[in-house]
């Protein structure tokens, strides 16, 4: 057990804390969590100056817990014995930073090849122009008779980011596949180091064009914790509601997609025309389609007035009406059935066992959803209902679609009518500190972490749900046929760019 008592809290309305650790509390914090039914959120790593701390959060039943802990020679204690999903980050900060988890994975993650050493330590200084230099990745390969390998990507067809899958198949069933991803990694984290708290919300906001209000009220939540600020309540209601329109026009886009990865054009046809009819009234009432820079620390910048009230319920009736009758088309399709029942299943014990989380984990039974868990304002006087399956193939993970949607609905409804009058924004002032946020997007927990100094950023981190849930799609697909990876891949529909940082 941890006893949360004397901790020091580090989220302004989140519960979450910090804790100092040596190698054994760093371990024994990770089998403690484990035991309790916990999760691992994410793993950076930090040059402080005077070496270099690795950060893990963890998420008890009380809240988040991040575990500090110095690496020693260069390295610290391996997790992915405990929490399998530790593998990718460690190997992320091995490349960031040069500090390595023992035993673990050697591999290299986001260099391929171009990527400077360690940029994120304190001494780094760009050399100029990158020059790619070839390399050769050791993919694990499967071997027997019959067995063929299928290398797709990393450059796919049309506007799909970059990533690059083997499949070791024998006919056209899959019997292992291996991602190399961090073909899109842009530096971001290191673009943070330098900028004001209010400048850094606008790469927040750019860190993945599909999530942009969930980033946006992360890094918002963690720059406030900060400066010990708590939004009006009238500016956490609108971010409530640009959360769940957002929410909502990602959930009708992947279910219109996956009807026609099915081949039902009609369902991507008419999905689209509802999202698109979602992404005008956002662009004509909130000044963006995707609300970019709707929500910065210290409140919104965005407002609205009885019109778009009046507006914005009226579209919640058109789109609940339409939504029914194309989930009952869904659902009486048989051609749609045969091909989402059974197909890409994770079960609830692997779900579990590998940390999958957010959308895809509910749809395997892992009933973990922040704004029910652990709500912060507005969420703490919604009652949210949390939409949960066990089948945890693609039919489940398009039925908490439909759910989730159907709730955002309701969600919206009651904000726009419980919605207090007042001011919409707080000043931020230039503070020290370390602080964290933590939202529920619409894929599941976006995480970002900040430490400042005098108002300038000297790390940030922001961690997206996409890293856990990419190495369960390997196993998803397995014993499925080639032709069906896409549609199971869209079934968890994960973020190149919100990954490759």
């Amino acid at each position: 057990m941890i006893d949360f008592e004397g901790m020091v809290r580090t989220a302004s309305i989140a519960p979450a804390w910090t804790i100092d650790a040596d190698a054994a509390a760093w371990r024994k914090i990770a089998l403690a969590c484990s035991d309790e039914g916990g999760r691992l959120v994410s793993i950076w790593g930090q040059d402080d100056g005077e070496g270099f701390l690795v950060f893990a959060a963890f998420v008890f039943s009380q809240g988040m817990l991040i575990a500090k802990c110095r690496a020693i020679d260069g390295k610290f204690r391996n997790l992915v014995d405990i929490f399998p999903c530790a593998g990718r980050m460690q190997r992320a900060v091995a490349d960031m930073l040069g500090i390595v988890a023992e035993e673990g994975d050697g591999r290299p993650w986001l260099s391929h090849g171009a990527w400077p050493e360690f940029p994120l330590r304190r001494d780094y200084a760009p050399a100029g122009d990158f020059a790619p230099v070839e390399e050769h990745y050791p993919f694990v390969t499967v071997e027997g008779e019959g067995v063929h390998e299928i290398a797709v990507g990393p450059v796919h067809a049309g506007t799909i980011e970059p990533g690059h899958f083997r499949f070791q198949v024998v006919g056209e069933k899959v019997l292992r596949l291996e991602e190399r991803l961090g073909y899109k990694h842009k530096g971001i984290e290191k673009a943070f180091e330098g900028m004001a708290l209010f400048e850094g919300a606008e790469l927040a906001a750019r860190i993945s064009g599909d999530s942009t209000v969930a980033y946006s009220w992360a890094y918002a939540m963690a720059a406030e914790c900060i400066c010990g600020i708590v939004p009006q309540p009238r500016a956490s209601f609108l971010r409530g509601l640009f959360l769940e329109r957002e929410r909502i026009a990602n959930h009708l886009a992947d279910l219109g997609a996956l009807g026609n990865d099915a081949g039902f054009a009609f369902g991507l046809a008419q999905f689209s025309v509802i999202r698109e009819d979602m992404l005008r009234a956002n662009n004509e009432m909130f000044g963006h389609r995707y609300l970019m820079d709707a929500i910065v620390p210290g409140g919104v910048s965005r407002d609205v007035d009885g019109q778009g009230k009046s507006r914005l319920l009226g579209q919640c009736e058109a789109i609940r009406k339409k939504l029914a009758d194309l989930h009952e088309i869904y659902i009486d399709h048989t051609g749609l059935q045969d091909r989402f029942l059974t197909t890409g299943r994770v079960s609830p014990e692997l779900a579990a066992k590998l940390g999958l989380t957010g959308l895809a984990g509910r749809a395997s039974r892992i009933a973990c959803d922040l704004r029910e868990d652990h709500p912060y304002p507005p969420y703490d006087m919604l009652d949210v209902a949390m939409a949960t399956h066990h089948a945890g193939d693609v039919a489940a993970r398009v039925s908490v679609r439909f759910e989730e949607i159907v709730e955002s609905l309701r969600l919206i409804e009651t904000l726009i009518g419980k919605m207090p009058e007042g001011d919409i924004m707080s000043e931020i002032p230039a503070c020290s500190g370390f602080g964290v946020g933590w939202v529920e997007g619409f894929r599941g927990e976006v995480l970002v972490a900040l430490e400042a100094e005098n108002g300038i950023i000297r790390r940030a981190h922001a961690h997206d749900p996409s890293w856990q849930n990419w190495p369960v799609l390997e196993f998803a697909v397995i014993g499925n046929i080639v032709p069906d990876f896409p549609l199971i891949n869209k079934s968890f529909n994960l973020s190149y760019s919100g990954h490759d940082l």
